[in-house]
């Protein structure tokens, strides 16, 4: 056995081999079982990919014959952590707007649930014991595509928004990262770059949240997504779909600090060489998402609240006084909400769906991370043999 990991029979016959027809089949054999390896480890379960992969892979290498000693080729595959870095701002937005789409697209059904289950005041026919009673009375009572409405309005929020949201969060970890800890992980600039991601994330993504909430929840006025803009626009002016706002910054800092803190985290037990590794990204985020969901899902409630405006929230228990004026008024603010939850529904309103959540945000972060990094490292990866390959033509 070499230093390099291969017997010295193989070597031999490599060498003896000669001709590029002879290395040309090589490197498609090792790129055929290199593929059919990652696709295994993809079908896997979890649990025996957990241990991480510590120079387990052998790397595939072009072999150069010439009259001199035999060399290695610059081709070589590069490390997965080192693919990233020349990718371009479009490669992580684009990585990043189909990451989001089919995160919140597969996961709606769910979210659908989530948001019934935080209402303060349901109807006799929209209360839940689980997940699963209130997806099978859904579908049962007001037809199997019901859970799915509000899906396109989503769908048109959630590209540009995660587009914005991992090019801003690449850019600025590698930045701060450089700054604060060079060489190494930094969880104060993931926790950061993450932080400031959200501004981004939240901005583009708060008006199909509204919009989308209003079409989820039970008895829904609304006849689609245009009749629902064009009736919170006439009634309560375009400031209704920015209402949650600094609610949903104030849930989702924390929420994606912690989230990126713990998945940076989970990566370096997990996959601490960092390469391509499916099962890693997608457990990394599964259980980061399903913390960080568990330890926010009071301001989640809130937010939900002011996107809904609950028809009797306001409507102050019997001898309280107040007539239906106070029943039309607006849920306006963070602290207002805050306090209508606790009138309310006490403490534990304010962990309404938290089941619902949690069961959410684990598959979507899992999904998310696991489609991002497939597309981050399939198109850098691209690029980097097309590099490779004109190089090849101009020697």
């Amino acid at each position: 056995m070499e230093a390099d990991g291969f017997p010295r029979r193989h070597r031999m016959t490599a060498e003896t081999a000669g001709g590029n027809a002879g290395v040309a089949g090589a490197s498609a054999g090792a790129e055929v079982r290199w593929f059919s390896g990652r696709i295994w480890g993809v079908s896997e379960s979890l649990v025996g990919n957990l241990s991480p992969r510590i120079g387990g892979e052998t790397e595939i290498q072009t072999v150069q014959f010439s009259d001199g000693p035999p060399e290695i080729a610059d081709a070589s595959e590069p490390e997965y952590e080192g693919l990233p870095q020349g990718a371009s701002t479009s490669t992580h937005m684009f990585a990043g707007a189909v990451a989001g789409i089919m995160e919140h697209c597969l996961m709606f059904p769910i979210d659908c649930v989530k948001t019934r289950m935080q209402s303060l005041q349901p109807e006799p026919a929209a209360r839940y014991r689980n997940v699963m009673d209130a997806l099978r009375r859904i579908i049962t009572t007001e037809g199997v595509w019901r859970p799915m409405r509000g899906l396109n309005a989503t769908a048109v929020g959630a590209g540009p928004a995660h587009a914005l949201y991992f090019a801003c969060y690449e850019k600025l970890k590698k930045s701060l990262g450089d700054i604060i800890h060079p060489g190494a992980n930094s969880h104060l600039a993931n926790g950061t770059a993450g932080c400031v991601a959200t501004l981004l994330h939240d901005a583009a993504m708060n008006p199909s949240e509204v919009v989308k909430q209003r079409l989820q929840m039970y008895n829904s006025p609304y006849r689609g997504v245009m009749d629902c803009v064009r009736a919170v626009w006439q009634s309560e002016g375009p400031g209704a779909f920015y209402r949650s706002y600094t609610t949903q910054l104030t849930m989702n800092v924390p929420f994606q600090a912690l989230h990126f803190m713990t998945y940076e985290y989970l990566q370096e037990l997990l996959n601490p060489h960092r390469q391509y590794n499916p099962s890693s990204h997608m457990v990394s985020g599964g259980l980061a998402g399903a913390i960080a969901a568990a330890a926010t899902t009071p301001l989640d409630v809130c937010k939900t609240l002011l996107n809904t405006q609950e028809s009797l929230v306001g409507v102050p228990a019997a001898g309280q006084g107040g007539g239906q004026a106070q029943g039309h008024r607006h849920i306006t603010g963070l602290a207002h909400a805050f306090r209508t939850v606790y009138r309310l529904g006490g403490l534990p309103g304010f962990f309404k769906g938290v089941q619902a959540r949690v069961i959410y945000q684990m598959p979507s972060t899992a999904i998310s991370w696991s489609v991002y990094e497939f597309f981050k490292y399939g198109i850098t990866k691209h690029q980097h043999e097309k590099r490779v390959a004109q190089q090849r033509e101009e020697n």
